[in-house]
């Protein structure tokens, strides 16, 4: 983010990123809960240390405090902003480590997921004016959203198209409709999502 330091679940600035914690989205203890339990231990540091899995919090947001995250699942915390990149990468991550979903989660998940329009991280400027970004996506495009950047930042080969291997390698794939790369890239199915 050009060295700023944000944290998505409030869209807050920090002044360091020592003023924050590194945060699993979906908790140990909720991994474990889940059925990371009988995984291997290289199963387990791979969900530990998964950067699909992190993100930075105030450590009062992570922690177990007064409407602190803590190690609860989508059915007991919902974070302040970012509500659909926070369900739906939630269902990224246990659908990448087979981890169960409980009734409970399943219907907050499906609340949350079916309000969206797009599950990209909010960036909040800090006048609060907020604008959808991949949450991979780099500092200047948050900054300047034009397709003319996009081609910039993710067409590797220089060839005016950005293919899906370009997308993953920089981070943002799925790539939806209202993404800067997506003008570049082909939609043969017409669904507004490329690489999904």
């Amino acid at each position: 983010m050009g060295g700023k330091v944000y944290g998505p679940y409030t869209g807050r600035y920090f002044k360091s990123d020592t003023s924050t914690d590194i945060e699993h989205i979906v908790s140990a203890s909720e991994g474990h809960d889940s059925g990371l339990c009988a995984a291997s231990a290289a199963k387990k540091a791979a969900f530990a240390s998964d950067q699909l899995n992190l993100t930075l919090a105030a450590p009062k947001v992570n922690r177990c405090s007064t409407g602190g995250k803590c190690g609860y699942d989508a059915s007991e915390w919902m974070p302040e902003k970012n509500k659909c990149w926070f369900a739906n990468r939630i269902v990224e991550i246990k659908t990448k480590y087979t981890l169960s979903v409980d009734r409970a989660e399943t219907n907050a998940l499906d609340a949350v997921l079916s309000k969206c329009d797009s599950t990209e991280m909010i960036f909040y400027a800090k006048d609060n004016g907020p604008m959808t970004v991949s949450s991979n996506t780099p500092a200047s495009v948050a900054s300047t959203p034009t397709t003319k950047d996009a081609l910039k930042l993710f067409d590797d080969n220089n060839n005016g198209r950005i293919t899906c291997a370009e997308a993953r390698s920089h981070g943002i794939a799925p790539v939806y409709k209202k993404h800067p790369a997506y003008p570049f890239m082909r939609d043969s199915d017409g669904d507004g999502v490329v690489c999904e």
